[in-house]
Order: C-alpha cells, then sequence, then structure tokens
C-alpha cells in the first residue's frame, strides 16, 4: 500500500487578519504552530514513517513542514521544495482583506475570485513591487512561469505535471510520502486524484494543519482518503475557511 499525506499549512498571520495572502511570504501565526505541531503528533501516532516530503517555496508551508518533521524526529529526511506547490497568486488582491472585497464588489464576486475554477483574480502590474519577478526565489524561472495572477486552473496546470513526474514515483519507491503546502495547490492534486469536476471543486475546503491522507494499492489506485482528526473539529474548521470571504 501506498500512503500520500497531504497537509495545508498551519494558520497563518494573514488567514488570522482574514486577507488574501497567494505567493505573499507570510509565516505561521501561534494558533497555526500549534496546529502543525499537534500535525505532527498525530503523524507520529499514527505510525507514519515518512522518507521523503515536498513543500513549496513560502515561509508558512516550510515552517509547518519542520514543526512536523520535528515531532516525528524526523528532520534528517530530504526535503524537496518547488514554486509549482505554492497558493494560487491571488494577483492584486493580496494582502487585501477578505470581508472588505465583499463589501466592496459582493460575495458572489468574491467567491468567483476565490473558488472558481478559471477565473483569475485582477493581475498585478509588473512594476508592482508585489510581482514575483522581483522576488529572488523566482530568478530562475523562465518568466513565462512568473505569474501576476491565477485562476485554479493555472494552478492545476503547474501541480499535476510535477504530481505525475516527481512525487507519484516517489511515492511508489518510498510508500510513504508528505506534502505541506496551501489550500488551492493541494486542492489541484486533490481534484486530479480524485476526478473532481471544475463545478464541484469549488466545494471543497481544506482545513489548516489537518492531516489529509490518500490510500493507495501497488497499481496507484485510490482505495480511500481521510483527515485524521475528530470530524466535528474538521467540519467545524472547513466552515471557518468557507465563511472567509463572506459579509460578517
Amino acid at each position: 500500500m501506498n500512503k500520500l499525506v497531504l497537509i495545508r499549512h498551519g494558520e497563518s498571520i494573514w488567514n488570522k487578519e482574514n486577507r488574501f495572502t497567494g505567493w505573499t511570504d507570510v509565516d505561521l501565526s501561534e494558533r497555526g504552530i500549534r496546529e502543525a505541531t499537534e500535525a505532527g503528533q498525530t503523524l507520529k501516532k499514527e505510525g507514519f514513517n515518512f522518507k521523503v516530503a515536498y513543500t513549496s517555496y513560502l515561509t508558512r508551508a516550510i515552517r509547518t513542514l519542520w514543526l512536523i518533521q520535528e515531532q516525528m524526529d524526523s528532520l534528517w529526511i530530504p526535503v524537496y521544495k518547488t514554486w509549482r506547490l505554492n497558493e494560487k497568486h491571488y494577483g492584486n488582491l493580496q494582502g487585501l482583506n477578505k470581508t472588505e472585497m465583499v463589501e466592496k464588489y459582493g460575495d458572489k464576486q468574491v467567491l468567483i475570485w476565490r473558488r472558481s475554477y478559471d477565473v483569475a483574480p485582477p493581475p498585478l502590474p509588473e512594476d508592482d513591487p508585489r510581482h514575483p519577478k522581483h522576488d529572488p526565489r523566482y530568478r530562475d524561472l523562465d518568466p513565462k512561469d512568473i505569474p501576476a495572477t491565477e485562476a485554479l486552473k493555472n494552478t492545476v496546470e503547474r501541480i499535476v505535471p510535477y504530481w505525475k513526474d516527481e512525487m507519484e514515483p516517489n511515492l511508489i519507491v518510498h510508500k510513504e510520502i508528505l506534502v505541506a503546502a496551501h489550500g488551492n495547490s493541494l486542492r489541484g492534486i486533490v481534484k486530479y486524484l480524485k476526478n473532481i469536476s471544475d463545478e464541484d471543486i469549488v466545494g471543497l475546503n481544506l482545513p489548516t494543519g489537518i492531516p489529509y491522507v490518500f490510500e493507495f494499492d501497488d497499481n496507484m489506485s485510490l482505495l480511500k482518503d481521510y483527515f485524521l482528526g475528530d470530524p466535528e473539529v474538521i467540519q467545524k474548521l472547513m466552515d471557518e475557511v468557507a465563511n472567509q470571504g463572506k459579509k460578517k
């Protein structure tokens, strides 16, 4: 059996402040640190023994992975960092408060920007200092791969080839891998693995700091998927994610 564990980073400072984050490099909040630590304790208790892990170029995901590894005594294992696991780029919305955007543009429009499959938020101008072309961690990327904004469709298009070429082969070899990333990059993987439609993926809300396990047979056919934790707590966290872009 092969087991893939996906975990959305613990709550970030901007999650706490209800801001669009995207590729902005924001660290974990105190709650996020606690969530990541508890996730590591849960994975250790469940007997996981990862030989390799993946994360994005963004601090909140990297620190989540570190905290999990610390609890599992696995800081030594190889970690592959890739921009392809970065969060969806939210364009010119990055840094803005979601509730304030709802008050300005309405629930429907903000939901489209947050969750629609193929509609991207307004892009960042290239001369905006927030544009990732000005960030040294992306200096070696092909300019065509550096987004000024993204829809989920674009996130799926950058993560699925990486899953097929890099992550899935490593899972077959090592039997268990851990991926600490972001709500939308992980939704892209889940969409592909579970063959979720473009319409239905809008309704998938991944909670912060909760391990999401996928079990495959030796031929990489999906057997089952499930969250580790109290179902009531997990549902509450999912509802929090769903309500981020709604009027208070």
